[in-house]
This record gives structure tokens, sequence and C-alpha cells, in this order.
């Protein structure tokens, strides 16, 4: 059995603690770090290599190598926010979310891209951020890229990907190798299980064990409730456990801290931050919270597919990222395994089993449309249940049913170009169609609609925004909350908008720069 870093840290006394094993008391931290993914983590590794007493708190479990068996019933339970069955209030998209120490970095595909330049640009012309240029950010990009070990992928791609590279090459559409966050990595194929080789350079194997190993303490399997705050200032958190909790008596209890630092991501985060009713002047909290939408086209390939194995993600293809008009969308293809790809197909009965049964000759596309950058694009908005969870409202205009529709076309184009036999748009209306033609004609008459077009996500940004206008932001391009002296956002939530690129790299240098600017102002 290969090593496990995190049975020998806690073997050799990190401070991690749980519903079954509290302290018996608190101190009070000079930081409270609220989530342990992409910006948790990032955080709490240069706040407490400053010298600063740290503690992070996650509401998900505390997992490890020797917990990954690739098997998917017990992952997504395990390792999602709502067992991987998060959706949005019509229940028109799903979310895919993770839910533990690391957050999604332990369970994502680790496909590492830095934000576009066209980006960057928008942001500095329309949300008043001119820090963040792309020559500024570089030395933050290739700071994070050095420690997680981000780099193009050397090994040629699998079959699923290789026909996502050749239906480009057949096209002239232009197409690129994936970087990905990964050291001795085993082509293994089950990232989104967690990595059971420690190769995977998340934040649960770099991060989150560099900062116990200087003396930050970590509270798994509690979410923070509410925040409460009086003239200006955090006083203290309030924390209950959650259902990742195997105790029934598990107590809520309060803590204070000198500075907080929310890393809950764009839904939870929000809605922490709504439940808090913090100040917020301009009524921006959890609005403009934007997904990458995900439009899906599978198909039949002549030959062995096998999309569960090798580098789930290892080529994309910007060509259709930046139309003259309209959304714009990325091309990817996601890793293939039997419950992801059987919740995910369209209809049922006969139809649903003969894929399954072909489920290894199964080549499947992914477009990634790229929402919030005009007026007709506002994304969704984060809302509270009854019982105070956090609910996404994300409805659908026709703005981008045009976008959909495009990128089911154009996905369909190129799986035929790539030798594809039946493609099969994942609409409730649509069948295997056998050729590019048949397959136009049929796209272009579905109806495009909530609940009979497919669509998912796994990029949920925004929701507390950064910008230069404070009628129009409620945090600076460095996290602080403007109504809050002692209050920073560092996570995917600032984001003004969605990015056109997987968002880890970007909220990896956004997080590096933002914390060491806190710890030199808390040092």
């Amino acid at each position: 059995m290969l090593d496990d870093p995190i049975a020998k840290g806690l073997a050799a006394g990190w401070q991690h603690y749980s519903p079954e094993s509290l302290p018996e008391r608190w101190p009070e931290f000079d930081v409270v770090i609220i989530g342990s993914g992409a910006g948790g983590g990032i955080s709490a590794k240069i706040l407490s290599e400053a010298g600063l007493s740290v503690l992070i708190i996650e509401s998900g479990r505390f997992r490890s190598s020797r917990d990954f068996n690739l098997q998917e019933a017990q992952a997504y339970p395990d390792l999602y926010q709502e067992a991987a069955s998060r959706k949005t209030k019509d229940k028109g998209i799903g979310i895919l979310q993770g839910h533990c120490v690391g957050g999604s970095t332990t369970v994502n595909w680790t496909t590492s891209i830095r934000t576009p330049n066209a980006t960057l640009q928008h942001w500095q012309d329309q949300h008043g951020l001119s820090a963040l240029s792309e020559q500024h950010l570089q030395p933050y990009f290739e700071e994070a890229e050095q420690l997680l070990n981000i780099s193009p992928w050397q090994v040629p791609p699998n079959a699923n990907n290789r026909a996502l590279q050749q239906g480009c090459e057949q096209l002239g559409w232009s197409h690129q190798v994936i970087s990905r966050n990964v050291k001795g990595c085993w082509d293994l194929g089950y990232c989104g299980m967690g990595c059971p080789t420690n190769a995977k350079q998340s934040m649960l194997t770099t991060c989150i064990p560099q900062a116990l190993e200087h003396s930050a303490w970590l509270l798994s399997g509690y979410q923070v409730w509410t925040l409460e705050h009086k003239q200006g200032r955090v006083t203290g958190l309030t924390l209950k456990p959650t259902l990742a909790s195997t105790s029934n008596n598990a107590p809520s209890f309060s803590l204070s801290a000198k500075h907080v630092v929310m890393a809950a991501g764009s839904i939870n985060g929000p809605a922490l931050m709504l439940r808090s009713k913090l100040p917020d002047p301009h009524q921006l909290i959890g609005k403009r919270t934007f997904l990458h939408p995900v439009l899906i086209s599978g198909a039949l390939m002549p030959f062995k597919v096998e999309g569960h194995k090798g580098a789930p993600q290892s080529v994309y293809s910007d060509q259709h990222l930046w139309p003259r008009q309209g959304l714009g969308y990325k091309l990817e293809v996601p890793p293939l395994h039997p419950i992801l790809v059987a919740t995910k197909l369209c209809g049922f009965g006969k139809l649903h089993q003969q894929l399954m049964q072909q489920f290894n000759r199964l080549q499947v596309c992914l477009a990634l449309l790229r929402d919030g950058f005009d007026a007709h694009s506002q994304g969704g908005q984060v809302e509270l249940r009854d019982d105070g969870s956090a609910l996404l409202d994300y409805p659908f205009n026709d703005y981008f049913w045009d976008g959909a529709r495009r990128a089911l076309l154009s996905m369909a184009e190129l799986q035929f170009a790539a030798g594809a036999e039946a493609v099969y748009p994942l609409h409730e209306q649509a069948g295997l169609c056998f050729s590019w033609p048949e397959a136009k004609t049929l796209i272009e008459t579905l109806p495009m609609e909530a609940l009979q077009t497919k669509v998912v996500s796994a990029h949920v940004m925004g929701g507390c925004p950064m910008g230069g206008d404070t009628q129009r932001s409620l945090v600076d391009d460095l996290g602080r909350y403007r109504h809050l002296e002692n209050l920073s956002v560092i996570d995917g939530s600032i984001l003004p908008t969605s990015l056109g690129a997987n968002p880890q790299l970007t909220i990896y240098a956004l997080a590096l720069r933002a914390s060491k600017a806190l710890a030199q102002q808390l040092s």
C-alpha cells in the first residue's frame, strides 16, 4: 500500500478536530478561514507561514488517499455537495462541487488554465480592475504553477481526448494541450473520486498539510452558520455540525477571530453572507453568480474509447470561445464512468439501455459557455431556502439558448469529423443521428428549454464580485470586504464574470496575491 501523508501527519500531531473529537477550549485565532478549497488552502499556507495563528473550517469530511477506492457509489456522497446531486432552483442545471477537505481541488479533473487575457482586459475595461493585467498577474501564475507542479500534459491523450483533437484537426479548428496539476501521475482516469496515489497536487496534498505543519488548526464536519458583526467588524462565528458528522450529539458553538477569510465558494459563501445579514448597501450579495453552463454531446465511435482510462482532460479547443456576437464556448471532454454517464444521459428505457451497453464506445464532448460578459448574460442569484440552506436560481433566456444550440452543432460536427458512427445531442427529444446533415437538421429544430436540454456545470463563480466601483462590487481586487474591516473574501466568488477557462488556476493566482497582502497587513 502507498504511503498516506495525511495519516502520517495526523499521527505526528497535526491539530485536526471533528464533531467526534473537539478540543476542551478554543483559543482566539489571528485568522479563521471558512473553506479549504483553492482559495482557503492557499490562504492557510501563506498566513500560517507568516507566523499567524490560523483555524481552517471545512464543512465536509477530512479524507485521504487511503479512502479513495475509485468507487463512484462511495465517492459522490462522500466528497461532493449534496451527494453530487446539487441543482439550480428549477432543476435545469446539475452542479458538481466538492464537499471535503481540499474542496473541489480534491475531486476536480486537474485542468489548469490561466485566465484568458481577453477576460482580464474585460475586467479592466468594464469592472475597474486596472491592477489585474496579464503582466501584473504573471508572477502569481508562475508561482502557483511551480507550487502545484502545473505543466502541459506530456502523455499522449486517451481516446476520448484524442477524438476531440482529431475532430479539430479535420476541421481546421484550434486546439491546445491542457496543463495539469499532477506529480508522478499514474494516468488512472479516476481524478473525480479523489486521487489514490497522491499525485494530484490539490489543496488536500499540498497547502493544507503545509499549513498544518506550521501549527494551523483544522476543524472538519462543521459549517459556519452565521457571522456576528457589530460596528463595522466581524465579532464572532456560530458553527453547527453538518451531515458529514457521524455523531448525533455534536454541539453547536461560537468562536471569535481577529480576522475572517471567507473561502466557502460561490454558492455557500453568499448564502452565509445572507444568513448573517452582512452590510450590503447596494444589495449585491449573491447577485451575478456565474457558471460555465455545459452542453453535452455523445457519440458512438467505431473503436473502443474507454473514457474511464487515462487523464480525464488533456486537450481543449477555444475555436468558438470569442465569437463576434453571442455566447462563446470552450470545448473539452469529461471522464466517462458508469454512474456519471447514466445519470447525465437523456431519455429512458431502450435507448438508455442501448447506449449503456455500448459504454466503452462512447465518446463525449462538453461545451462550456462563457457567461457574464454583456447585458444579455447576467448569471444567477444565490437565495436561501426556508431552512437557511443555499439555493442558486439560474434563469435561462433566448440569448443563452442561442449559444447552447450553436454549441450542440459544433460538437456534433466535430464528432462526425473525428469518425463517429452516430451522434446523440443530450436533449430529451433527440435520438441517434447517423450523419452530420441529419444531426444539423435535428439540432436546428430542437426546442431549447430547461429540463429538455441537458445542462450541467462544475464551475461556480461570482456572487461577491470584486471591482473598482463601490456601487457595483462588494470587495476590492484583494478581496477586502468593503463594509466590514476584518473580513476578506478569497475564493471564486469574487470573480466579476465567468472566465472562459477552468477556474482553479485563476483562483490560485488571485489567492496568492490577496493572502500575501493580508499576511503583510496582519503581521
